[in-house]
């Protein structure tokens, strides 16, 4: 599901608010200007002088790819990289030259092209390895920064906490006021920790998944891509291709093909 990383935000913030509410507790006691400023502000900073604003432009973007990223169709590369297959053992990889503008994903494009220009099998596979290695490279510099302020608002947090119990301190002579001061004293440590562990890690966590997806993605047509170049059957492909398709797209003929492999990995 495309919104499952903001339902299970909206989802952990409906809990925290329903379980405060059930104690009694009013939704408005969470609103503390002062401690938003601190942990919005001075998470932001840190976080910026850890990554560079080069990938903190990157952060509205990377929140959108982890709402609205589409799975990838891994079903639909392995049938294309199949078809590929079954034209170049009937008419040759030179063949395959024609279908290049048919190809939209560039990766797969770009790796056919090193077939039909005729590089060396060990290179190709150096090649497109490389990019692979770069992609997931990458992905993981622009993760960093949610992963670095998961890390950091839960001590702003503490700060803020430590900074509000300065001034309960500082007002010792008006008992009245004791205990609303500690109370918004602590809400900066729960909106750290709470931001922390709801917001910055799941998208993290969510980011890397759907690079490790990626990467897995590619690896598949790497090894389709060098299957069709050393000319293996069709059907080989498929069958040599089908682990990296998850069980709920496989139909029962995929499963029949693939279980005997299975039967035997566990038998070994």
């Amino acid at each position: 599901m495309k919104a499952s990383t903001a339902i299970g935000i909206g989802a952990a913030f409906g809990a925290l608010l329903l379980s405060s509410m059930m104690d009694g507790t009013s939704p408005t006691s969470f609103i503390n200007i002062p401690a938003l400023i601190i942990i919005i502000g001075g998470t932001f900073g840190v976080t910026l002088a850890s990554t560079g604003i080069d990938v903190m432009k990157r952060v509205p973007s990377l929140y959108k790819l982890v709402i609205s990223a589409d799975p990838p169709d891994v079903r639909g590369r392995l049938d294309q990289l199949v078809g590929l297959a079954d034209q170049a053992r009937r008419e040759g990889l030179l063949a395959l030259d024609a279908q290049l503008p048919e190809v939209e994903d560039p990766f797969t494009r770009n790796a056919l092209q090193l077939v039909v220009d005729g590089t060396d099998p060990e290179m190709v596979h150096t090649i497109l390895e490389a990019e692979v290695d770069g992609m997931a490279a990458r992905h993981a510099v622009g993760a960093s920064p949610f992963e670095k302020a998961g890390g950091f608002a839960p001590t702003m947090g503490i700060i803020g906490t430590v900074l509000g119990l300065v001034h309960v301190l500082q007002n010792l002579a008006a008992p009245s006021t004791l205990g609303p001061s500690i109370s918004a004293a602590f809400i900066a440590t729960l909106m750290g920790v709470g931001s922390a562990n709801v917001i910055f890690l799941p998208i993290a966590n969510r980011l890397k998944a759907i690079s490790a997806e990626e990467v897995e993605l590619r690896m598949m047509t790497v090894e389709g891509i060098l299957s069709i170049q050393a000319g293996d059957n069709p059907r080989l492909v498929s069958e040599k291709l089908m682990s990296y398709v998850p069980p709920g797209e496989r139909s029962e003929e995929d499963e029949q093909s693939v279980a005997p492999l299975g039967i035997e990995s566990k038998a070994a």
